[in-house]
């Protein structure tokens, strides 16, 4: 265990993961873990579980189930930086069921991480047999119920033996477990503090406009956020929540128009944009992110300084894990209540935030340190990211300081890299081979020049 902690840079285990470890290693109880977004839920359940699992088994040991697409990729990846020797995929809606059946006979997965839907048509399809799966986990149950996959979660677990053990995840209560998850020998961990909303980490503001329409008061917010970060907020980025997806590419617009650098984040993205914006988001290439409440949820982003809501949350639910985004572990973090002429703040929300004085102007928004480079390579054509460093610094001309976080797919990978070089960079791989194959090197959009 403190072999992999040292792998992934995590010195010690928090109360919650502690208290989740010793349930799932001393006893075969089914566990319900109840803990705030950010203090490492993932983490708590995947560390014991990895343990008790069999390497030599080729064969499928344990489900994991999760609301999004976001959270099975990003939960795989979690599972593979540990290097325990367990072998993982995630499954998804939005591709051929047939491409991953495929690639399940390339990979043997021991672990897969699946989305309700996709899940089940896998396991009907035989595609996926439980004869050695031991435990199955549903991250974020009451997501998953709120979605409306009671039916689906149902019909999964029917494949799978009664004594199947199960851990359920979430970062809101619930007064009744579903009968189908509760075998009648569940142990409850709860970790939510009673009389709080939120972390103390947390400062909460709201920032008055004098029109109806916000968005001049919100670029005058992201204004002060991006030149004026205060020394309490790690990190200067922000995400701005808005309630409906025409709002967001108006908002999108505007800010664009403006000179901000950001991206946009909702449902109706293609899973190649959404994968660029997150990626873009989270590698520090852009600071800003405007999306609905899809990404309120499953993306574990841990340098978000500032939450804002554009439009106010709808519910008491949708309030605490937006404000979850930011703060994460031991980070600190702001969040703004943008408030029209004739708008309060929600009845559910039981804060007294201070008001925050905008400037009068917007400032000429400063450019993230950081841009992110799109290269047409990637696993299939047997590219790590080992050989995304090599093809930048012998190729690119880059030191491997110049070079940020990497992620590596299937046909492509995106790869941040030092603003100030990206010209050079563009220049010195026109037309080049990575590992003796012709490669697309071209910036992601957004990115404006230096």
């Amino acid at each position: 265990m403190n072999e992999i902690l040292d792998k992934i840079g995590i010195k010690s285990l928090n109360p919650m993961q502690l208290a989740v470890g010793k349930e799932i290693t001393s006893t075969q109880k089914d566990v319900v873990i109840l803990s705030p977004t950010g203090t490492g839920k993932t983490l708590a359940y995947m560390l014991p579980l990895q343990e008790q699992l069999d390497r030599d088994d080729i064969n499928v040991q344990m489900l994991v189930i999760v609301p999004g697409r976001e959270l099975a990729l990003q939960s795989h990846e979690v599972l593979q930086s540990l290097k325990c020797g367990l072998r993982s995929m995630a499954c998804y809606g939005g591709r051929a069921t047939m491409d991953e059946h495929r690639k399940m006979h390339e990979v043997n997965p021991q672990v897969v991480f699946a989305t309700p839907g996709r899940l089940l048509d896998h396991l009907e399809k035989g595609n996926i047999l439980c004869d050695s799966v031991q435990v199955v986990v549903i991250d974020e149950f009451d997501k998953c119920l709120e979605m409306g996959f009671a039916r689906e979660m149902s019909a999964i677990l029917g494949f799978v033996d009664d004594n199947c053990r199960r851990v359920l995840l979430s970062a809101t209560d619930m007064d009744d477990i579903p009968r189908f998850v509760n075998m009648g020998r569940t142990v409850k961990l709860n970790f939510i503090p009673e009389d709080e909303l939120t972390n103390d980490r947390v400062e909460s503001y709201f920032v008055r406009s004098q029109e109806k329409d916000k968005l001049g008061t919100l670029a005058l917010l992201l204004s002060d956020i991006g030149n004026t970060p205060t020394p309490n907020t790690q990190h200067p980025s922000a995400i701005v929540f808005l309630n409906y997806r025409d709002s967001i590419e108006r908002t999108s617009e505007y800010l664009k128009a403006n000179g901000f650098c950001h991206v946009v984040f909702h449902g109706g993205l293609d899973q190649k944009q959404r994968e660029q914006a997150l990626h873009q988001f989270s590698n520090g290439s852009v600071q800003i992110m405007v999306c609905t409440d899809l990404a309120a949820r499953g993306l574990d982003i841990p340098k978000i300084g500032n939450v804002i809501h554009y439009h106010l949350p709808l519910s008491q639910q949708e309030y605490i894990h937006r404000v979850g985004r930011t703060a994460r572990w031991d980070a600190s973090g702001r969040t703004f209540f943008l408030l029209g002429p004739e708008e309060n703040m929600p009845e559910f929300i039981d804060l007294d935030p201070e008001e925050y004085q905008v400037q009068s102007e917007v400032a000429k928004p400063v450019l993230p340190q950081m841009v992110t480079l799109y290269i047409g390579k990637g696993k299939k054509d047997k590219i790590s990211k080992g050989d995304i460093v090599g093809f930048l610094c012998k190729i690119g001309g880059l030191k491997s300081a110049e070079i940020g976080k990497i992620d590596v797919y299937d046909r492509y990978c995106y790869a941040a890299i030092n603003r100030k070089s990206l010209r050079a960079v563009l220049k010195n791989t026109a037309g080049t081979k990575i590992k003796g194959m012709k490669t697309i090197v071209e910036a992601t959009h957004p990115q404006p020049l230096p």
